[in-house]
């Protein structure tokens, strides 16, 4: 069990619940509602779990891959994503489920997520993959389960500041 390995994993799951989205047929508001609210609750628990678990220990042993120099500016940059897909997703709720704006707002919020997906794959995950040990992995992939688990129907929604986060788990 790795820790990056879950993460894809779930990466894998958001893609194809966006994708089911995109298949109900509006007259079927109950399903498009279920299907949603499993997303969205997903999606935070998912990120809340990255905070909590993946995103210290990458500011501990990354240096950096991709686009970004280093493990803060990749952190920084995960923070950020993580906010602007909450804002999505509470923006969804301001629509009739099935109108065209909700199907809007999703796809807003699809975007979002997979464009915080592909830089995670790209940067934060290779760079951890790269110079974390297995056992910190495996580690850390026993957490980030049993906090998937536990959550399953979702954590408080709370935006973080990403610089902050950066400063406070660097100095651990």
């Amino acid at each position: 069990m790795d820790i990056t390995q879950l993460i894809l994993d779930d990466h894998q799951e958001q893609r194809r619940l966006f994708a089911i989205l995109e298949q109900v047929p509006d007259d079927n508001p109950a399903a498009l509602q279920a299907i949603w609210q499993r997303l969205s609750a997903f999606l935070e628990v998912h990120a809340e779990a990255e905070e909590r678990f993946f995103y210290p220990a990458l500011l501990q042993v990354g240096q950096g891959e991709g686009a970004k120099s280093n493990a803060r500016d990749e952190t920084k940059d995960a923070i950020k994503d993580h906010n602007e897909i909450r804002d999505a997703v509470s923006a969804v709720a301001c629509h009739p489920v099935g109108t065209p704006r909700w199907h809007a707002a999703i796809a807003k919020a699809n975007i979002a997520n997979s464009d915080h997906m592909g830089e995670e794959e790209r940067e934060g995950l290779t760079d951890f993959r790269r110079r974390a040990p297995m056992q910190m992995r495996y580690d850390l992939a026993v957490s980030f389960a049993a906090f998937e688990a536990v959550h399953v129907t979702g954590v408080a929604v709370v935006d973080k500041d990403p610089q902050q986060f950066v400063d406070e788990h660097s100095r651990r």
